[in-house]
């Protein structure tokens, strides 16, 4: 493997400095032989998806091939650490490929009958839950994923799927396994009684109230918001109207104040992370746009960490570019912290010490 010597503004510390990268990991003084591949240049530790579905398309599990172009796109994104949050078929593939993102995963989504779409989840009655949040804590590696409401047919309204004492068996049964638990919840109800009953992770979160806020804050209970997908709620909405009108009233309301929600959660201290819900009806490789709107949230050094250092941290990756941290990192020809909208043309993208992607000329060695 070549070893590749890289100089330019480290990020988040925001310092000058020389990398060398040799067997997969950083090293702080020079390293015999190295090449230089880019000067005078901004680099940040590798993204981070933290709701993507590598494998999962619109209807359901894909083949392959599909799920390698997935991969792909993401990496050159520059997304390198993913938290795959629920798929249906077995990636560990993947693991095995060098060019290909670290995947950190939280087995396939767990469901009601008839109470989500066809085709994505493992779908199980509420009392063999906890039961199911065991064997799909031994198939991810550190996650698992339940869906915490979804249309109900008989009510016309988002409603909850799990009786609030099951949830809590079944997180406490991930929890012995070693795995955390997070949760699919667009309504009030469901994140407020998954929250109280001790789980780690909500995806979405736009019926947080205060005192869910307030709770979560203090537990530390993650949020991934997945804003580029929020934006298809008065889609959703739309398509619900006729035979669902408080479904797509409440989808609407929900849309409708999910800035000011999102914003009282990260000012109360909860933390988020970046997200863009790739794989269903989203394509992959949109982390950018994410970025953006997770820095119209809360701005850009908020932004960036969610993506970037804090995101790491959180799903226990090497947050920084130190000595002997995997050597995982985008490199920009311009500052992201002045325009975040730069994190959408990385000019090279290096994932255990090889450069993957070469996507700019501009400030990059050849």
């Amino acid at each position: 493997m070549t070893t590749v010597h890289v100089r330019g503004v480290v990020l988040p510390e925001g310092e000058q400095r020389d990398l060398w990268l040799a067997d997969g990991i950083v090293h702080t003084e020079p390293v015999a032989g190295a090449q230089t591949v880019a000067s005078d240049v901004w680099i940040l530790p590798g993204l981070v998806d933290a709701h993507c579905h590598i494998g999962l398309g619109a209807q359901g599990p894909v083949d392959q091939a599909t799920a390698l172009a997935q991969a792909q796109a993401d990496r050159d994104a520059g997304v390198l650490l993913v938290r795959d949050a629920g798929a249906p078929v077995d990636t560990h593939w993947v693991d095995e490929r060098l060019d290909l993102p670290r995947i950190v995963r939280a087995g396939r989504h767990i469901a009601r009958p008839k109470r989500y779409l066809r085709g994505y989840a493992e779908e199980v009655d509420p009392a063999a839950l906890p039961d199911e949040v065991a064997t799909q804590a031994a198939r991810g590696n550190g996650w698992v994923k339940i869906v915490g409401d979804w249309i109900d047919r008989d009510t016309g309204d988002l409603e909850p799927l799990w009786p609030a004492d099951v949830a809590a068996e079944a997180i406490g049964r991930a929890h012995a396994a070693g795995a955390r638990v997070t949760a699919h919840c667009f309504a009030e109800e469901s994140v407020r009684d998954l929250v109280r009953a001790g789980i780690d992770g909500i995806e979405h979160g736009t019926g947080l109230d205060d005192d869910t806020i307030a709770l979560m804050a203090a537990h530390q209970v993650a949020l991934v918001p997945t804003m580029i997908n929020l934006d298809n709620f008065p889609d959703i909405a739309a398509s619900g109207e006729e035979k669902f009108p408080t479904y797509a009233a409440h989808m609407r309301s929900l849309y409708a104040r999910r800035l000011e929600t999102l914003g009282k959660a990260r000012e109360a201290g909860v933390p988020v992370y970046a997200g863009t819900d790739a794989g269903g009806v989203l394509r992959h490789g949109l982390i950018a746009q994410e970025i953006a709107q997770l820095a119209a949230l809360g701005g850009t050094e908020f932004a960036l960490g969610a993506a970037s250092w804090r995101a790491r941290e959180w799903l226990g990756a090497p947050s920084r570019l130190d000595e002997g941290a995997w050597a995982d990192m985008v490199v920009y020809d311009a500052d992201p912290r002045k325009d975040v909208r730069v994190t959408a043309h990385p000019a090279m993208v290096i994932l255990r010490g090889a450069v993957v992607a070469n996507l700019a000329e501009t400030k990059v060695a050849r």
